[in-house]
């Protein structure tokens, strides 16, 4: 992750701040910045969204193509899953220092939507054994301004409901080979339901109290954080630790239900913008990368 240098006075001061329910931006721990959420922003995409947190500026795009099923889950299509760190977002990310945070990030998606029930694969099954739909979703980091894994989940959880997948027909010959038809309706598509798709919550450890969504002066500060990942309901799907400080069992147990009332509300405030942009149809205005 980008690093972030603070003097002693500064690290005292930002750690003094956080003893109460304050910020030095004005939240409370609970608070998250100002999202800003765009979906179908890249066109030769099957489903794109682009989402501002702060400074935090993450564009993702989602391929459908045909593939054939692995061998322990031959009705199922899956899903893979790609990062790149652009250097134009940090100096630090030039060279191998982008490639490792891509692929702890990469790593920590696969393990996120490792749930069987975050993705319906089955609905992406076309023929048992021989074709499934492949779903390869590219994650670009445009500029980092702290809380990096929340961001990104956001913005995948909006790219998959954007996403349509083409309506295809499997048509057998009288001598038992099967041949795949595409729809030429391009209104004719199947749509992800993705209200298990859980979305992460980072908790970061300041002095004695813990925040979500961190700027990068407050993950300078921070010595430990607790990456959770949480569905709508508010179920906890896994949990990562990160950082080099030790975190005591009741700390955990208080990051743990504050992740998952902080992650309710997320998930409710992020439905709601994906629900207008929709009724909007063809008549919403597009913003893309000139906004």
């Amino acid at each position: 992750a980008k690093t972030f240098t603070l003097l002693q006075s500064e690290a005292v001061f930002w750690n003094g701040k956080d003893l109460e329910d304050l910020r030095v931006d004005g939240r409370g721990c609970e608070d998250y910045r100002c999202a800003e959420v765009e979906t179908d922003v890249v066109s030769n995409t099957s489903g794109s969204a682009r989402v501002k947190l702060g400074h935090t500026d993450i564009l993702v795009g989602v391929k459908a193509e045909m593939g054939t099923p692995k061998l322990e889950k031959p009705d199922e299509g899956y899903l893979e899953f790609f990062v790149d760190c652009s250097a134009n977002a940090t100096p630090e990310f030039e060279g191998r220092g982008g490639e490792e945070l891509g692929t702890e990030i990469a790593n920590t998606l696969y393990r996120v939507f490792s749930s069987e029930s975050s993705v319906d694969l089955k609905s992406l099954c076309i023929n048992p054994r021989e074709h499934c739909w492949v779903l390869y979703v590219d994650v670009l980091l445009l500029e980092c301004g702290g809380n990096l894994f929340d961001a990104i989940s956001i913005a995948v959880k909006a790219a998959l409901f954007n996403t349509r997948i083409p309506k295809v027909r499997v048509l057998e010959d009288e001598e038992g080979s099967k041949e795949i038809e595409l729809s030429d309706d391009p209104y004719d598509c199947i749509r992800l339901n993705v209200d298990d798709v859980p979305c992460i919550v980072t908790l970061s450890k300041i002095g004695y109290r813990h925040v979500v969504d961190a700027t990068l002066q407050e993950e300078a500060c921070s010595l430990a954080s607790l990456l959770i990942s949480v569905t709508s309901k508010g179920a906890l799907t896994s949990m990562k630790k990160v950082g080099k400080g030790s975190l005591d069992p009741e700390s955990i147990f208080e990051m743990m239900e504050m992740g998952k009332r902080v992650g309710k509300s997320l998930h409710i405030a992020l439905q709601k913008i994906l629900d207008e942009e929709e009724s909007l149809g063809t008549s919403r205005q597009k913003v893309g990368f000139l906004g």
